[in-house]
């Protein structure tokens, strides 16, 4: 992680804090709740920006400048920036044009590959479901964002956090409606095509 010289760092002994957990947890399991919360509440804090969080936002502030919405990505492996992305919505008029994607397809296009294992995705706020399904379909280990899907709602881009609450209902009750049409007897099967082309 990378700070300034001049400036002060808490240090977390993860070992030394999972054993205090335990023990206290051992003995008043009632507790356990609150101390996830407490530890979940201090990871966030000791999480410093770094230089590759600091250039998502920076590309997040000069696109709402540029009439855009407060979303910028920088895709990173080995400490080294591969890609970057903006939302490109209001001039692309593309519902996919989201910061982390462009960041995703800019890079695979360059690597020449789907396989983003081991990269390491930061997003100015957190990814919506959309860029989270595609992190996982590239293979992306991390992700590390700065604004939350709270955050967000609080300024009218609460789309997002209604997808994820919608999401966890059954498919009947979603919004968006999903209906089934099998195949027609007879009719070619891409699905087993695809499984004899293996």
């Amino acid at each position: 992680m990378l700070r300034d010289r001049n400036e002060t760092s808490h240090v977390y002994d993860e070992e030394k804090a999972r054993s205090i957990y335990e023990n206290i947890v051992g003995y008043f399991p009632e507790m356990k709740r609150t101390f996830m919360l407490l530890k979940e509440r201090y990871l966030l804090e000791v999480i410093e920006m770094d230089k590759f969080m600091k250039r998502a936002v920076e590309l997040a502030v000069a696109n709402v400048r540029d009439g855009g919405q407060p979303f910028g990505a920088v895709l990173v492996k080995d400490n080294n920036a591969i890609a970057e992305g903006v939302n490109e919505l209001h001039e692309t008029y593309d519902v996919s044009g989201h910061a982390e994607l462009l960041a995703i397809r800019r890079a695979q296009k360059e690597l020449q590959t789907n396989d983003l294992s081991g990269y390491t995705m930061y997003a100015s706020g957190e990814p919506c479901p959309m860029c989270l399904t595609a992190m996982y379909f590239a293979g992306i280990e991390k992700v590390l964002y700065c604004a939350s899907l709270e955050d967000a709602v609080e300024v009218g881009l609460g789309k997002a956090k209604l997808i994820y609450e919608d999401m966890q209902k059954p498919k009947s009750e979603r919004a968006l409606s999903m209906i089934q049409m099998p195949l027609n007897e007879g009719q070619e099967n891409p699905m087993k095509l695809w499984e004899e082309r293996k």
